[in-house]
C-alpha cells in the first residue's frame, strides 16, 4: 500500500510538472500536490457565525529552539452564511485550524488529508501511465469537507473590551476605489456635495457640480441609479463612496463618460438596538437635525433614518462680456448677488429579513421633500458706440420637489461558496413645481426708472424611473467565477413650463407659447451581460466581460403635438480588467472599456427654452450618440499603514456631445442673439496621471494626498466658425490631515488646488449672467484654491457624544473665474460662493449592543497585522 501511494503521488507530481512545461521532465524542486479545505462555522443553535477568524496553521520544527512551533499558512473571515474555504493547502503537512470570534470560545481542530482505499489496485510499472481511476480517487482525497464546525458562546464578561479598529480610508478593488467617509468631520451637517469635496479624485465646482477627471459622472445610490441630486442627500447618511472610473460590463454602458460614483448609505450593522442624534447650525442661518435608529435581532435588521435641513447659501460675482451681434458692438458689465433659502426633509426605512440561513429579503423606502427659494440681484450696464443703458434685474423664484423611492431585493446563497442569485426592483420618482418672477427695471442718466418688464415662469413636472435587474454568480472548481445578468430600465419625464411676459408700458401678461417647453418623454434601456473572473495563478487575476445594450426614446411636445422618436440598435461593449500582484504589497492593474452616451430628449428637441431670458437654450435634433474608449493602468503599494496608488489613464470620444454658444435668430424677439445649444464635436481626447497616498504617519496623524495631472482637448474642426482651443495641461490636487490630540480632540485640515483647466464637457446652467458659455470647447477656468478646517471634541462615557466646529474656505480663495470666447463674443465671469461659512454640529449616540457587534470586519485588510501567539 505504501508503495502504491508513493507511486501515485510521484505520478501526480510528474503530471503537474508536465502541465506547466511544454517539453522535458519535471523540474527540480517540483511542488507537491495541493488540496482544498472547507467547512461552515455555526453556533450552538446551528446558526451560521459570520466574520469569525479562521486561521490555518502548520506545525514545523524550529532548529533554533529545538521545539515545534505553529506557522500561519492562510487566514480568512467566515462569510455571512458561516462558510470558509482554503485552496492550495499542503496535503503532507501537519495542520490544524484555529477558529475564534469575540463572544465565542476559541477552538483548535487538527486537520489531515486521509488517503483513499486502494484495494485491488496495483502501482504502475516503470514507464507506464497511472490508471485514471486511481488518479481520480487521489484528487478527490485532496478535497476535505469539515462540515459544520460548532463553536460555543463565551460567558465571560467583556465590559473592559474597547474596540478601536477603523476602516481604511482607501480600499482597492479590481474595478473601483472605495473611500470610507463616515469619519470625515468637515462634512458634518452638510450635504452630499460637501462629501464629494473631500474625496481625493473628485472636483466640485462653485455650483456643486461634481467632476471626475473634468467630466460629470453618473450618480448611484447603493448600486442603483437615482434621480436624487447630491444636494438632496445629507452627508451624515453616507457611509462610503465608490469611485468607478472605468465601469465593467456589469454596469450600464450608457450614461456619463466620466464613470460612476456609487454612494453607499449607512445601514444598521450592530446587534441589539442603537441610534444616533445629530443637530447643527451654521453662520449663514442654516440648521440641520438627523436621527438614526436601528434594531438588529435574530432574523430582522431594521434601520430608520430621518433628517431635516434648512439651507442658506450666498453667492457674489461679476461678469463682463464684449460682443458684436448683427453689426452692433456692445460691452455688458454685470454685478451679481444671489441668495438661496431652502428646506429639505429626508427619510429612509430599510428592512432585511433572513428567510433562511441562505436567503434574505430586503425592502427599502425613501421619502424626501424640499423647497428652495433663490433670489438674485443683477445690475447690468450696457455700453454701445452711441449710448449707455443701465438696468436692474431682480428675480424671486421658488422650486419644490417631493422624491420618493422603493427598493425590493432578494438574495439567495447556494451551498457552494460564492454561488449567489440576486433579484432587484428599484423605483425612484417624484413631483416638482416652480414659480419664477423676473423683474427688470430700466434707468435713465438721472438714475430714475423709465420702464419695467416682468417675466413670469410657472413650472411643474414629474419623473419616474424603474429598474429591474437579476444577477447570478457561479464559482467553478478551476477558480473561474461566472457572473451574468439582465437589466431593464424605464424612465418617464413630464415637464410643464409656461412663460408669460408683461412688457414695458403694458399692464397685462401675454403668454409666450413659443417659449413654453411642455413635453412628455419616455426612455428605455435593455441590457444583458456576461463576465468571467478568476486567477490564472496566485499572483495574476482577471475579469473580462461583454455587455449588449439597446435603447429607445419617444417624446411629445404638448403645445404643438409634435412627436419625436428614436431607437438605437443593440451595441456590444467589452471590458477587460487585469491585476497582477508583484509581491504581497505591490500590485498593478490594467483596464480597458467601451461606453456610449446617447442624447436625451431635452438635448434633441429643436425648441427655444426662454425660461430664463439671460440663459436661452435650444435642443439639436441632429445629435448622434457618442462612443468612448477608456484605458487605465494603475500601480498600488502598501507598506505598513501607508497605501500609494498611481494611475495613468486615457479616454477618447467620438462625436462628443457638448454645449455650444452660437449666434442665432431668437424666435421670441426676432433678432440675432447668443443661444446655448448642443453639438457633436468631432472628438475629444483626455489623458493624464493621478497619484493618491494615504497613511497613518503617526499614531496621532492620518494623511491623505491626491494630485492629478491631465491634458484635455476638444476637436471642433467639424463646426463652422468654431474657435480652435489648444490642448491644455492642468493640475488638480487635494490634501487632507487628521490630527488626534490628547483628551479626545481631533483637528482636520484640508486643502485643494485647481489649476487652469478647460470647462467641463457637461455643466448645469443655474446661476449666471447673459449668455454664459457652458462648453469646454469655448473656454477655460482660471486657477483657484481653498482651505477648510474642523475641530472635534468627544466626551461623555464611552465617547457617546461629540461636538464639531468647522469653517470652509477660510481665506475666501475659491473664486471661480470662467473665460470664454466664440463667434461674436468674449466673456469673463467670476463668482464666490459661501466663503468662510462656520458650522457647529452636536452628535449623540445611544443603544444596547450584544456581543456580536464586536465581531471582526469581513474585509480582508482586517486580517493584516494579526499575530499568532
Amino acid at each position: 500500500m505504501k508503495r502504491l501511494l508513493s507511486a501515485l503521488v510521484a505520478a501526480l507530481i510528474t503530471l503537474t510538472s508536465f502541465a506547466q512545461m511544454p517539453t522535458g521532465g519535471p523540474p527540480a524542486g517540483a511542488k507537491m500536490p495541493e488540496g482544498r479545505l472547507f467547512g461552515k462555522i455555526v453556533d450552538e443553535q446551528g446558526k451560521p457565525v459570520e466574520f469569525a477568524s479562521v486561521v490555518l496553521l502548520k506545525t514545523t520544527f524550529d532548529n533554533a529552539t529545538k521545539q515545534n512551533k505553529d506557522v500561519m499558512v492562510k487566514a480568512q473571515s467566515s462569510e455571512l452564511n458561516g462558510d470558509f474555504s482554503f485552496t492550495e493547502v499542503p496535503i503532507m503537512a501537519k495542520l490544524k485550524l484555529k477558529i475564534s470570534s469575540v463572544g465565542y470560545k476559541t477552538i483548535e481542530i487538527p486537520v489531515a488529508f486521509a488517503m483513499p482505499k486502494m484495494e485491488g489496485m496495483t502501482p504502475p510499472k516503470a514507464g507506464q501511465q497511472p490508471d485514471p481511476t486511481m488518479i481520480a480517487k487521489m484528487m478527490a482525497a485532496f478535497e476535505k469537507d469539515l462540515g459544520n464546525i460548532k463553536i460555543e458562546s463565551d460567558t465571560k464578561v467583556l465590559d473592559a473590551v474597547t474596540v478601536t479598529a477603523q476602516k481604511a480610508l482607501l480600499e482597492m478593488d479590481i474595478d473601483k476605489k472605495i473611500f470610507n467617509v463616515e469619519k470625515n468631520i468637515v462634512t458634518a451637517g452638510g450635504t452630499g456635495v460637501d462629501v464629494m469635496r473631500n474625496i481625493p479624485s473628485l472636483q466640485v465646482d462653485i455650483d456643486g457640480n461634481v467632476k471626475l477627471r473634468n467630466a460629470a459622472p453618473t450618480i448611484f445610490i447603493d448600486g442603483r441609479p437615482t434621480t436624487l441630486s447630491l444636494e438632496q442627500i445629507p452627508a451624515d447618511v453616507i457611509e462610503k463612496v465608490e469611485v468607478i472610473t472605468n465601469p465593467s460590463a456589469k454596469y450600464d454602458a450608457s450614461g456619463s463618460m466620466a464613470g460612476i460614483l456609487n454612494i453607499v448609505l449607512k445601514k444598521n450593522k450592530k446587534s441589539g438596538y442603537n441610534g444616533m442624534l445629530n443637530i447643527g447650525a451654521d453662520s449663514f442661518g442654516g440648521t440641520n437635525a438627523m436621527g438614526n435608529f436601528g434594531i438588529n435581532q435574530k432574523k430582522w435588521n431594521v434601520t430608520l433614518m430621518g433628517m431635516n435641513m434648512r439651507m442658506r447659501n450666498n453667492t457674489e460675482g461679476n461678469s463682463e462680456r464684449t460682443s458684436s451681434i448683427g453689426g452692433i458692438n456692445s460691452n455688458v458689465v454685470q454685478g451679481i448677488e444671489s441668495k438661496t433659502k431652502g428646506m429639505m426633509t429626508f427619510g429612509r426605512l430599510s428592512v432585511d429579513y433572513n428567510i433562511s440561513n441562505r436567503t434574505m429579503l430586503s425592502v427599502g423606502t425613501l421619502l424626501a421633500g424640499g423647497k428652495f427659494r433663490p433670489s438674485e440681484d443683477i445690475l447690468i450696464t450696457n455700453k454701445t458706440s452711441d449710448r449707455t443703458t443701465v438696468s436692474n434685474r431682480l428675480s424671486e423664484s421658488e422650486r419644490s420637489f417631493k422624491p420618493k423611492g422603493l427598493q425590493l431585493g432578494l438574495q439567495h446563497k447556494f451551498p457552494t461558496s460564492g454561488e449567489e442569485l440576486t433579484m432587484d426592483f428599484n423605483y425612484m420618482g417624484g413631483k416638482n413645481e416652480g414659480l419664477g418672477i423676473y423683474t427688470t427695471n430700466y434707468y435713465n442718466v438721472s438714475n430714475l426708472i423709465t420702464g419695467t418688464q416682468i417675466q413670469k415662469n410657472i413650472a411643474s413636472g414629474g419623473n419616474k424611473s424603474m429598474t429591474f435587474q437579476t444577477d447570478y454568480t457561479k464559482p467553478f472548481k478551476n477558480g473561474i467565477n461566472l457572473e451574468t445578468g439582465i437589466r431593464a430600465q424605464i424612465n418617464n419625464l413630464e415637464n410643464i413650463n409656461n412663460n408669460s411676459l408683461k412688457a414695458v408700458g403694458t399692464e397685462e401678461y401675454r403668454n409666450i407659447t413659443s417659449a413654453s417647453a411642455n413635453y412628455d418623454s419616455k426612455n428605455s434601456v435593455y441590457a444583458a451581460y456576461l463576465s468571467l473572473s478568476g486567477k490564472a495563478s496566485t499572483m495574476f487575476s482577471y475579469k473580462v466581460g461583454l455587455r449588449a445594450e439597446s435603447s429607445a426614446y419617444e417624446g411629445k411636445l404638448l403645445n404643438t403635438g409634435e412627436k419625436f422618436t428614436n431607437s438605437y440598435p443593440i451595441s456590444l461593449f467589452p471590458s477587460v480588467f487585469i491585476s497582477k500582484s508583484l509581491s504581497k504589497t505591490d500590485q498593478i492593474q490594467l483596464s480597458v472599456t467601451r461606453r456610449v452616451n446617447r442624447p436625451n430628449f431635452f438635448q434633441l428637441i429643436p425648441f427655444i427654452d426662454f425660461s430664463d431670458s439671460l440663459n436661452i437654450t435650444r435642443g439639436n435634433a441632429n445629435l448622434v450618440p457618442e462612443f468612448t474608449t477608456s484605458g487605465e493602468l494603475s500601480y498600488s503599494k502598501s507598506q505598513g499603514t501607508g497605501t500609494f496608488l498611481a494611475s495613468a489613464y486615457y479616454k477618447h470620444t467620438n462625436n462628443l456631445i457638448t454645449r455650444y454658444l452660437n449666434q442665432e435668430v431668437n424666435p421670441i424677439s426676432g433678432k440675432l442673439d447668443l443661444i446655448n445649444t448642443y453639438i457633436n464635436a468631432n472628438s475629444s481626447l483626455n489623458y493624464g496621471a493621478e497619484f493618491t497616498y494615504t497613511n497613518k504617519v503617526q499614531k496621532w496623524w492620518d494623511l491623505t494626498a491626491n494630485i492629478n495631472f491631465y491634458n484635455s482637448k476638444i476637436n471642433t474642426d467639424n463646426i463652422d466658425n468654431a474657435p480652435t482651443v489648444a490642448a491644455l495641461w492642468t493640475v488638480f490636487g487635494k490634501l487632507n490631515n487628521n490630527f488626534s490630540l490628547p483628551k479626545k480632540w481631533v483637528i482636520q485640515l484640508s486643502a485643494d488646488y485647481q489649476g487652469k483647466t478647460n470647462m467641463p464637457v457637461t455643466q448645469s446652467q443655474g446661476f449666471g449672467p447673459m449668455s454664459q458659455a457652458q462648453s469646454s470647447s469655448q473656454g477655460y477656468i482660471k486657477p483657484f484654491y481653498g482651505v477648510d478646517l474642523a475641530v472635534k471634541k468627544t466626551f461623555l462615557k464611552n465617547d457617546l457624544a461629540s461636538l464639531t466646529l468647522s469653517v470652509n474656505d477660510i481665506f475666501r480663495t475659491r473664486i471661480n473665474t470662467q473665460v470664454s470666447a466664440g463667434e461674436g463674443f468674449s466673456q469673463t465671469y467670476t463668482r464666490l460662493s459661501n466663503p468662510q461659512i462656520i458650522k457647529l454640529n452636536l452628535s449623540i449616540r445611544f443603544g444596547k449592543m450584544d456581543m456580536k457587534m464586536f465581531k471582526k470586519n469581513s474585509n480582508p485588510s482586517s486580517m493584516e497585522g494579526m499575530q499568532m501567539q
